[in-house]
């Protein structure tokens, strides 16, 4: 058994250069070029060039075509590389996950208790196989019997170990630490968690999203017009008289007016998005599922252990009259010495804050765990006094006579949200202890964010409307429905799409597998049952309910990034017409007028052509760290992206160009070239 814990490649390593420089050539097959329509045009346009290139004569005119030839190849290799680098990155990851799935055996329990060893690529659904201490998980299953320690870094790339209990879930590639476990198998070999995993990184299944397809449609019919006026233009300039423009000029103008710099990062585009999801430990069935994140209109979120910590916590002392909240903190630290829940050890953490004093109490007593008769735990002191914390009416009984001023504590506390729990000593309360589930540092500030862009938040609960009601006002929570079963959080999710809105939820359970399935984004957690998993688009295998909010983050960047550089591409395509436009009819005395476009001062017609295509290839590579990092990222309205595309993209897509092709015409005049 393979047992070594592996980590997470560094960055630092050696890229495979080899495999990326063939993959970036293997790309400009058309077969696999003609799904891109600009840049099929462009491979088009470039062997033409070439063919005028190699039968045409010696001289000025051959030089020109050759150099527009290079140029073109080279455009063409820098949007094909865009592809294979943005691959490549995801498949360094995948042959990472792909070695920590290294081949396992796996120990298939027969009906007579008895095990057998079989190959880990041969186990089906059903199947029983016992883990042991050092075994690698052969296949994705659920714990029947048995805890242990087990070692997720192959898939979450984080070191700490994750208990594993009867019901919980386990992965392929995933270690075993501790102990035996006894695992019924819940998928078939090859369709794995990890398996989907290293596709989706890989990019090897990746289909075109609908909102992918719709822009490379559109792109597709901005170039078959800009094909169109070409082609017409050539005879039109015949009344002007012969050669006034030739073929590779017009190619050049096609290539320079049709929107290069998106068709030749937009395939990047979506594959960095995929990883970016991967890099966040979430399995996404489907690229669509990611794309939604980004066009989600209404959030669904439960209460316990998604906005707040899931484990209530003491966060104030009240004590009656007559008695010092030194003296309730110090019992109440007492009556919860020995309690290792975590709301026993937030009592004694405020105690121990209040009071000053880090080091354990000194006293000596008998422990009283907590009973479900008594409703109360707390410790028998050597001195014979009774020491108890527990429910309010269980302690008043024990006292006999409780202050009243002990209730009304306990009252505002409820009404506050809260979780009163009473202190008494033998007959005499001493007050209350405030317990109140947490909110999760940080999420208000990004509900707010969510708000900013438009995004509508709901949380969708069981407890009671007061308890609800104050956990959403501490959160920023838009909207609050209490008391909810499963079966209404589906009918909230149909009402929402009955509106025309896209809404996201998380879960876990069985009971939740209806409403993930229903829900436009249905995130499950990795740790929650198969049936959840089978009916969400998502999978978190770090089972962090919050995560829900970083995928959405994820579809939002990669929406941004898309639009922002289509609005760069085409508002360029402005400036690279005033280069060529007017060069190519400078020498056509009836368009003279046409010389006041020449806005750039560009100084020969084919240097302000070779120029403008220069350009046009060099700001490909340029942005390709946009298109695999994303545009940052910032919480707005879908009006303010907009205009924020507009002004900052739109903007900068003109002036760049401009100041590009001037500085490049001057360079090429150093070299007789302009």
């Amino acid at each position: 058994m393979d047992n070594t814990i592996r980590t997470q490649p560094a960055a630092s390593r050696p890229s495979r250069f080899g495999e990326l420089v063939r993959d970036t050539l293997v790309k400009l097959d058309p077969r696999a070029m003609v799904h891109n329509p600009v840049m099929f045009v462009v491979e088009v346009g470039t062997a033409v060039t070439l063919w005028l290139t190699m039968f045409s004569s010696p001289g000025p005119q051959r030089a020109y075509d050759g150099l527009v030839t290079a140029i073109l190849v080279m455009t063409l290799l820098f949007a094909t590389f865009a592809e294979a680098y943005a691959e490549s990155r995801g498949r360094a990851q995948a042959d990472f996950l792909r070695q920590s799935r290294a081949t396992a055996q796996a120990r298939v329990v027969q009906g007579d208790g008895t095990w057998e060893w079989t190959e880990g690529t041969a186990l089906q659904r059903g199947m029983r196989i016992r883990i042991e201490a050092g075994d690698v998980v052969p296949g994705d299953g659920v714990v029947l019997e048995g805890v242990g320690a087990m070692d997720e870094s192959a898939i979450t790339g984080e070191s700490a170990s994750v208990i594993k209990s009867p019901g919980d879930s386990v992965t392929a590639g995933t270690a075993l630490l501790s102990d035996t476990l006894l695992v019924e198998i819940t998928a078939e070999a090859g369709q794995t968690f990890l398996d989907r995993m290293i596709a989706l990184v890989e990019g090897a299944e990746r289909q075109k999203t609908p909102n992918e397809i719709a822009l490379s449609a559109l792109l597709g019919v901005l170039t078959l017009i800009f094909v169109l006026v070409v082609v017409t233009l050539g005879p039109i300039t015949l009344y002007y008289g012969k050669h006034v423009v030739n073929i590779t000029t017009l190619v050049a103008l096609l290539v320079c007016l049709i929107p290069t710099t998106i068709g030749a990062l937009l395939s990047a585009i979506g594959i960095a998005g995929m990883n970016r999801v991967a890099k966040i430990h979430v399995v996404a069935k489907s690229g669509r599922a990611v794309e939604v994140c980004g066009d989600i209109d209404t959030l669904i979120l439960d209460k316990t252990g998604t906005i707040t910590m899931g484990n209530r916590m003491a966060t104030e002392f009240l004590p009656v009259p007559g008695v010092s909240l030194e003296e309730l903190a110090e019992i109440a630290w007492m009556a919860s010495d020995t309690d290792t829940t975590p709301e026993g050890r937030s009592v004694v953490e405020l105690a121990q804050h209040i009071l000053q004093r880090p080091q354990a109490l000194a006293f000596s007593g008998e422990s009283v765990p907590f009973s479900a008769n008594t409703r109360m735990s707390g410790v028998d002191l050597a001195d014979g006094r009774r020491v108890r914390k527990g429910a309010v009416d269980a302690i008043v009984k024990m006292v006999g006579q409780a202050p009243k001023a002990l209730e009304e504590a306990a009252e505002r506390v409820a009404r506050a949200g809260g979780t009163p729990l009473a202190v008494a000593v033998d007959n005499r309360a001493l007050g209350i202890i405030r317990l109140k589930d947490v909110v999760k540092p940080g999420l208000k500030e990004r509900f707010a964010n969510f708000r900013a862009m438009g995004i509508r938040t709901v949380m969708a609960t069981g407890d009671n409307p007061i308890t609800a009601r104050v956990i959403a006002d501490e959160a920023g929570i838009d909207e609050v429905l209490a008391e909810v079963t499963p079966e209404g959080k589906l009918a909230l999710i149909q009402k929402e799409q009955s509106q025309g809105k896209l809404v996201a939820m998380t879960g876990d359970g069985t009971n939740d597998a209806p409403a993930l399935a229903q829900a436009d984004v249905g995130l499950a957690m990795g740790v929650g049952t198969m049936a959840a998993k089978e009916a969400g688009n998502m999978v978190d295998l770090d089972s962090n309910p919050t995560k829900l909010l970083d995928v959405v983050e994820v579809g939002k960047q990669l929406l941004i990034t898309r639009g922002a550089l289509t609005t760069f591409s085409i508002s360029n395509d402005v400036a690279k017409y005033f280069a060529i436009v007017p060069a190519m009819f400078a020498g056509v005395p009836l368009l003279h007028g046409l010389s006041a476009l020449n806005i750039m001062d560009l100084k020969t017609p084919q240097g302000a052509i070779l120029s403008a295509l220069i350009f046009n290839a060099l700001i490909i590579p340029a942005l390709i760290p946009f298109a695999v990092r994303g545009v940052k990222y910032r919480p707005q309205s879908a009006d303010r992206l907009l205009l924020r595309n507009i002004f900052n993209w739109g903007v900068i897509g003109v002036i760049i160009p401009f100041v590009g092709i001037w500085g490049i015409d001057h360079v090429l005049g150093l070299f007789g070239l302009a």
